[in-house]
């Protein structure tokens, strides 16, 4: 993401938040098509102008663009639930979630303010935990809030449950898959509850009444994996979502902690996996905190790289219909790196990003790990 400006306060302007909100709520946009949107047209108040044009481009007819009614309706909803959206950028976002690839926007927020600690770690692992990695998972969070840690996990059966209960006193911050007001799983309402009263957080990236799906629960690893310095992971399986999230934090170039199991015991074959593929083997918290030496010191505020709002869009020479007819013929169900695209192509960065917007709000792009695409036929 690049722009030439740069935010200069340290909140937005209702008027903006809610052009802001009305974009990511939008079809077809996620966090990566809004930064590249709001890098082409310089503000999210040009971007929805722009929406329509770009889509039809790329092939929709017409996108469903969130109204300032429905925008509205979402900051009144967050109020009477006693929640809050924290904008990226803004003093309360996540100061480590701002250095990963396409940071989320907004974040729907409630509780205290644990979001502004900068030493976070993760706890996550299995479900269908045993008894002794439920202790371990306690105590490590436990010690951890001692020595000054927020733990952050995603409010799960198990690993998380008791990371979570352990790291109460001293700060915790869950990480919802829907709406921060659909609690999953429900019989764990007292322990958010214990959680919000203690001054910690709730956060989400989607909007309220959003009820979780199999595939929002990708999106919130990559959140519990992206506000945290390392993940540390306790029993998983072998394909679980323990291990998505340390993917995500390969990706984020997070440090991976993993305690070693039994190899008679399917729920270390995860765990297991990872120390071959090189986390750090870890029995104790000495064990982290000498794997975090050097990590640690204060992180210096990162000025958001977003063009400042209300910015003029800047003057962009719309591709040639050839231009998109060689693109399209270079796109396929495999997926392709888009630096090959540029050179097979032959074309700047901006007008292929520009291509691939059209295709994205068109619903006819998908993005893949390791800056990759490929065309949805």
């Amino acid at each position: 993401m690049s722009s030439s400006a740069q935010y200069k306060s340290k909140s937005l302007a209702e008027a903006e938040k809610l052009a802001w909100l009305r974009l990511i709520r939008s079809e077809n946009i996620g966090p990566a098509t809004f930064h590249d949107l709001m890098d082409h047209a310089g503000s999210a108040v040009n971007a929805l102008e722009m929406l329509p044009a770009l889509s039809r481009r790329g092939g929709k007819k017409a996108i469903k663009i969130c109204s300032l009614e429905e925008a509205e309706a979402e900051f009144s909803s967050h109020r009477s639930k006693g929640a809050r959206l924290v904008a990226y950028g803004e003093q309360d976002y996540p100061q480590h979630l701002m250095h990963i690839d396409a940071p989320p926007p907004i974040l729907s927020v409630k509780g205290g303010n644990a979001l502004g600690q900068s030493r976070m770690l993760a706890i996550v692992g299995a479900r269908n935990a045993s008894l002794s990695g439920r202790k371990l998972a306690a105590r490590f969070a436990k010690e951890l809030g001692e020595e000054g840690f927020v733990i952050a996990s995603g409010l799960a059966r198990g690993i998380d449950a008791a990371a979570h209960e352990a790291a109460t006193p001293s700060g915790t911050i869950a990480a919802f898959a829907g709406g921060i007001d659909i609690l999953y799983p429900p019989e764990h309402d007292r322990l958010l509850a214990g959680i919000l009263d203690a001054g910690g957080t709730a956060i989400s990236e989607m909007p309220l009444g959003w009820k979780p799906r199999g595939r929002d629960f990708p999106r919130r690893n990559r959140l519990i994996s992206g506000v945290s310095l390392g993940v540390i992971v306790i029993e998983a399986a072998k394909a679980s979502g323990s291990l998505h999230t340390a993917r995500y934090a390969l990706e984020q170039n997070r440090d991976i902690f993993a305690v070693p199991g039994s190899p008679l015991d399917p729920r270390s074959a995860g765990t297991n996996g990872l120390i071959r593929q090189g986390a750090a083997l870890i029995t104790c918290v000495e064990d982290i905190l000498e794997g975090l030496s050097g990590r640690l010191e204060p992180v210096l505020p990162l000025q958001p790289k977003l063009l400042e709002p209300g910015r003029p869009s800047p003057a962009r020479e719309e591709p040639s219909g050839k231009l998109r007819d060689k693109l399209l013929s270079a796109l396929g169900p495999t997926p392709v790196d888009v630096d090959e695209l540029i050179r097979f192509a032959e074309v700047d960065a901006r007008t292929l990003h520009v291509l691939l917007l059209e295709l994205e709000l068109g619903g006819r792009l998908e993005r893949h790990p390791g800056n990759k695409i490929s065309l949805l036929m």
